[in-house]
C-alpha cells in the first residue's frame, strides 16, 4: 500500500495515526450502512453521517485508549 512508501516522519506521527485510525471507522461504517441500505452508500455519505453521529464520542475512546496504553 501507498502508506509503507511515507516519510516514517509522517507515518510515525500521531496525527497521522488517529487520521489512519478515523479513515478506517469511516471504511466501517460505510460498509455497515451500504448492508442496511442494500446499495454501496458511497464514502461521502459515510463520513457525512459518521462525523456528525459517532464522530464526537469515537475521539473521545480513541483518545481515552491512547492514554491506557
Amino acid at each position: 500500500m501507498a502508506e509503507q512508501s511515507l516519510d516514517p516522519l509522517l507515518t510515525n506521527s500521531s496525527l497521522y495515526q488517529e487520521f489512519l485510525a478515523e479513515r478506517d471507522e469511516i471504511g466501517r461504517h460505510k460498509w455497515l450502512k451500504s448492508e442496511e441500505a442494500g446499495h454501496d452508500v458511497g464514502f461521502e455519505t459515510a463520513l457525512v453521517d459518521w462525523t456528525l453521529n459517532h464522530r464526537t464520542l469515537w475521539k473521545k475512546d480513541y483518545l481515552k485508549s491512547l492514554k491506557a496504553t
